[in-house]
């Protein structure tokens, strides 16, 4: 079918276009998305959500993250400096988010190769940890930032479990309750976040901790973001290019 010419667009037509068009820059990395209007979210930010976004974008201006960038020694397929790229990558913003929160506990679900959980260690108060979670362990990623002398002292500690089975996250409900800071750095397959999200929405927690979703505008995200009942903020022009949103861990009265 030829949808060059055609008009006006059919919704099927739309479809084909949004499949089949190339993207229309060409970028060393690239996702499909889609933007929706606000009048229907299921929830608004809060007071609370958006002092702490305007604090934390303050911070984050002035956050050097050189240590972590050293350890990048060429091994991604990204340049080295995107640990200092800010807007555009996270890790200055995480940092900075740590530094207006000192936070005591902050968990990370999603290791991988440690970058993100450098970053959040960085400001930590004196006392805080980062609780890491993964279902592989640290050491198996070929290009892992973490070294051993990270958990020695046990700033980070990393647990290998998964918080999207309910029983895991039964087991580990007090230390869920005790999260000041979350940031999900998962699978990102539409499926683990919405299991992640009913087994953190059964903590009984009165600190409404801050949580931060990676990615929210990658295809696979949308809907996770979107319904989410929690209040929320999106941040993306501030955080990560692929989406980026920040919330609070209650339901809105």
């Amino acid at each position: 079918m030829d949808i060059r010419h055609s008009r006006p667009w059919s919704l099927a037509q739309r479809a084909v276009r949004k499949v089949f068009l190339p993207p229309p820059v060409q970028s060393r990395h690239a996702e499909y998305s889609m933007v929706f209007c606000a009048d229907e979210s299921p929830s608004t930010p809060s007071e609370r959500l958006l002092g702490i976004a305007l604090d934390a974008i303050t911070a984050a201006r002035s956050q050097d993250l050189s240590e972590i960038q050293a350890r990048l020694r060429g091994r991604f397929r990204f340049p080295d400096s995107i640990v200092q790229t800010w807007p555009g990558e996270h890790y200055r913003l995480l940092a900075g988010l740590v530094q207006t929160l000192k936070p005591k506990k902050v968990l990370e679900i999603g290791t991988a190769e440690g970058i993100s959980a450098l970053a959040l260690r960085k400001n930590l108060p004196p006392g805080g940890q980062v609780i890491t979670f993964d279902i592989i362990p640290w050491q198996s990623y070929a290009n892992v930032c973490l070294e051993n002398a990270d958990l020695e002292d046990e700033t980070i500690i990393q647990l290998i479990d998964n918080l999207g089975d309910r029983q895991t996250a039964q087991r580990h409900s007090t230390l869920l309750a005790e999260a000041d800071l979350i940031f999900i750095d998962a699978a990102k397959d539409g499926q683990l976040e919405t299991r992640l999200i009913a087994n953190l929405e059964m903590v009984k927690s009165e600190r409404a901790p801050i949580v931060v979703f990676d990615d929210i505008r990658v295809w696979n995200m949308l809907a996770i973001w979107h319904n989410l009942r929690w209040p929320k903020l999106d941040i993306t022009s501030f955080g990560h290019w692929s989406g980026t949103g920040i919330c609070e861990l209650r339901l809105p009265t």
